[in-house]
């Protein structure tokens, strides 16, 4: 078996990662009332430290309490307490492990239940037929509200920073508000922020360049980048690689190939142009493709669950190996691996006629087994679809209530 997997890999940055192996992020919504990790969340990161990969990935960590991409996310604002954000680098930088902050804003992708801010490149509504309700209408976004997304992007990076996290992965992937201005089925505008790509790309450059000069040549940098939206006309592999092409100069660590949105859940297996993806490591392809047109270290995700596939996405030429749904259900599969390569980790796939509540259902097995592990519980391999999506959205909407009285001034 391919011992590449397992072998320490140097960032460009100066750290050094003990495996190829990435906890990638998944947005676990087990914030308390605050919007601040607390117990659950470090038991949770307690298990995947413990379970052998060299890199975790925190879930969706919000720039902006007022837009959020589900109810009991994280936010790290400049007046956030910083206490429970120390703790939790802490208790995941055990083992010899790195732990990176995913910072985001939904844009668009803001469920209307949740109130608040919903601000995008366009006022282009999502469109998920007949769910299309669940999300508010969006609002163009003027240059001001730009300008403020720039700062806050920066703020929760250097605030991350000083909690002790040893890098931050900007999301640019999944439809959300970078991803928004990358699109040209979202992005209509005809000022400097729209257009060419390379306007288009502008919101995540400034992102970028603000954030590597607030927080130093000595912290890690990365970007979580869509391969492809997978809807006709929209972001292809051919604008990744021009944009990956653009980040360069930029000193970025690792830049992780992903694909998809709420409205074609391509990080699920599922596409809206009818393309046909791997059945596991969905983007490697792309992935690949990229590697051979970039110096930044790359990684892809998506559906892995045998070191097999691991090994295969190494000698493709990507550096590391991003895995989520396998790490639900078994936190520590890297560690399982070093002993038996042959195990198969667990990726949950329904497929139902309504693909917008398939991916729901795949997401409600997932953090149905997050919420367990909070607990300090075994997960539950064989867990109902159907069970896990009601009790999953029975919790959401009490996470829903507690978000709208917690911030009943501030939301519609």
């Amino acid at each position: 078996m391919n011992t590449k997997v397992f072998s320490s890999f140097t960032l460009p940055s100066g750290g050094v990662l003990k495996n190829r192996l990435v906890k990638a992020a998944m947005e676990e919504n087990l914030a308390n009332k605050d919007l601040l990790p607390d117990k659950h969340l470090f038991n949770l990161y307690h298990a995947w430290a413990q379970g052998g990969v060299g890199l975790i990935i925190t879930g969706n960590v919000m720039i902006d309490h007022l837009a959020m991409t589900g109810p009991g996310g994280l936010a790290l604002e400049k007046d956030s307490e910083l206490a429970p954000f120390q703790k939790l680098a802490s208790i995941a930088k055990q083992n010899e492990t790195q732990i990176w902050m995913q910072i985001n804003h939904p844009g668009r992708q803001v469920f209307k239940k949740l109130g608040g801010k919903a601000l995008s490149a366009s006022n282009i509504a999502l469109d998920m037929g007949k769910h299309s309700a669940l999300f508010a209408q969006p609002k163009a976004m003027s240059e001001d509200e730009i300008q403020d997304v720039i700062q806050r992007f920066t703020i929760t990076a250097r605030r991350a920073k000083e909690a002790g996290f040893d890098g931050v992965e900007i999301h640019a992937a999944h439809g959300y508000l970078i991803a928004q201005f990358l699109s040209p089925l979202t992005n209509k505008r005809t000022d400097q922020w729209g257009g060419s790509l390379e306007n288009r790309a502008r919101l995540l450059l400034d992102v970028v360049k603000a954030v590597r000069k607030a927080c130093g040549n000595d912290f890690a940098l990365a970007i979580k980048l869509n391969s492809a939206d997978f809807q006709r006309g929209g972001f292809d592999i051919d604008d990744a690689i021009k944009v990956v092409s653009m980040l360069e100069p930029l000193s970025i660590d690792m830049i992780e190939l992903s694909g998809g949105s709420y409205e074609a859940p391509a990080m699920q297996g599922q596409t809206a142009d009818q393309r046909t993806l791997s059945r596991e490591a969905y983007f490697l392809e792309f992935a690949a493709n990229v590697a051979k047109n970039t110096r930044i270290p790359v990684m892809t995700t998506g559906g892995i669950k045998r070191l097999a596939v691991a090994s295969a996405v190494i000698d493709s030429g990507v550096e590391l190996v991003g895995m989520a749904s396998a790490l639900a259900f078994n936190p520590a599969l890297a560690n399982s691996w070093q002993k038996s390569g042959e195990l198969i980790g667990t990726v949950p796939v329904v497929q139902w006629q309504d693909k917008t509540l398939s991916s729901l259902a795949n997401m409600a097995l997932v953090k149905r087994q997050f919420r367990l592990l909070a607990a300090n519980k075994s997960v539950k391999l064989n867990a109902s679809a159907i069970y896990s999506l009601i009790v999953t959205q029975w919790h959401d909407r009490k996470l829903t209530r507690r978000y709208r009285k917690r911030f009943a001034g501030e939301v519609k």
